[in-house]
């Protein structure tokens, strides 16, 4: 073959590449926009808004810059109210009319117990921003990126018994839906790692009202730590009947949702030992260089600084991430792929990799911190990520 010739074909060859007849350089997106879901409680008992809109905000960032080669996202937030059948029409919705190609960001009280077989028929995967019931953690097709309420409990538990040598570690929890035997199993897990038992596991908290009677039960148990799940109105509650019933010498810890400014302005006075447990690098330490990119993100998009857009925010992260790791067509089939092939990946804000991997049940997330209250304020009481060992 002529050297002129040669030069030609090189050509050609070089041509191909720059227009992509070769080969697919990331992800693209010929039918569209990528079409993203999730599915909040917003209204009803809690609101979970600030998970996808953290996540939603993370989105508008990339496509306001261009999007991912090219491709912007279509996102997308539906309402649950806490109510199943509006749960699982959302699901419907858009799997069937808006064509997601995944779910991203998702937070909800029981989006996971209603929708996960749904999903699993459909073959549609969501990476959830925030899992709360213990579908979210047992099921193909959903993985979180937060720790969850059930090894945060067991985390806890460990915390009192390592770091603080609690002898008589308590547990008291409140029971919504299906979580009865999730909060049984953590506090199981947690006494075949530390080879203790629990001095007491109550089970019969209510949500809300007079916390009066849980509160002397666990003093006149001898209890000296007590893991709690309350949400935030009702840990300002139990802290401030402890102080009125001069209570000393009991450690108590929250779970996630006590991890809140709110909190602990209300209790800035209280002469209670209080420990929240933080599924994420702690959100009030706003120098942390972990907290840089979340920080930029939310504060651009006008979006609360809290642990719950943290969430959202990392939800979006991976999901941006499994895109551009794509290439050709972004699709339903594609992603799933990419999901279910990755390797685990470090995030800044986490102290476990993540991955979704084709296992049958997913919990990666198995690391946290633990914050104390002290002068109206939250401290880090754990430098290093709290790491609950395998069962």
């Amino acid at each position: 073959m002529s050297l002129g010739k040669l030069f030609l074909l090189g050509g050609i060859f070089v041509g191909a590449l720059w227009s992509g007849s070769v080969h697919a350089a990331g992800p693209t997106c010929p039918e569209g926009a990528i079409k993203l879901g999730a599915i909040s409680t917003v209204t009803g008992p809690a609101d979970f808004s600030e998970v996808p809109k953290a996540a939603k905000a993370m989105y508008d960032a990339v496509n306001a810059a261009g999007g991912i080669n090219g491709c912007k996202i279509d996102y997308e937030i539906a309402d649950d109210k806490a109510d199943p059948q509006v749960a699982a029409q959302a699901a419907r919705n858009f799997i069937d009319n808006k064509k997601v190609v995944a779910m991203s960001g998702s937070a909800s009280v029981l989006e996971c117990a209603v929708n996960a077989p749904t999903y699993k028929r459909a073959n549609v995967l969501s990476v959830h921003g925030l899992g709360v019931d213990p579908v979210c953690f047992n099921s193909p097709n959903i993985a979180p990126v937060n720790v969850g309420p059930y090894t945060l409990s067991t985390a806890m538990a460990l915390f009192a018994s390592s770091a603080l040598k609690a002898k008589a570690v308590c547990a008291m929890f409140v029971i919504i839906g299906g979580t009865q035997e999730a909060y049984k199993a953590a506090i199981a897990r947690w006494e075949q790692v530390s080879g203790e038992k629990a001095k007491l596991v109550d089970l019969t908290v209510p949500l809300s009202g007079d916390f009066t009677p849980f509160v002397v039960k666990a003093r006149d148990a001898g209890c000296d730590a007590v893991v709690v799940n309350e949400i935030e109105p009702a840990v300002v509650a139990w802290m401030k009947i402890a102080d009125a019933q001069k209570i000393s010498g009991i450690n108590w810890l929250f779970l996630a949702p006590g991890y809140t400014a709110e909190v602990a302005k209300a209790l800035a006075d209280s002469k209670q030992s209080i420990y929240v447990g933080t599924e994420w690098e702690p959100y009030t330490e706003q120098n942390l260089p972990a907290n840089k990119e979340w920080l930029a993100t939310m504060t651009a998009a006008k979006q609360p600084l809290t642990a719950f857009s943290q969430g959202g925010f990392l939800s979006a992260q991976v999901m941006l991430d499994v895109i551009k790791s794509i290439d050709g067509p972004v699709t339903r089939e594609s992603i799933n792929k990419a999901l279910l092939a990755m390797m685990p990946q470090s995030y800044p804000l986490a102290g476990s990799p993540f991955v979704f991997g084709p296992g049958a049940t997913h919990a990666p997330m198995q690391a946290v911190k633990v914050m104390k209250l002290q002068n109206g304020g939250w401290t880090v009481e754990t430098k290093d990520w709290m790491v609950v060992p395998a069962k």
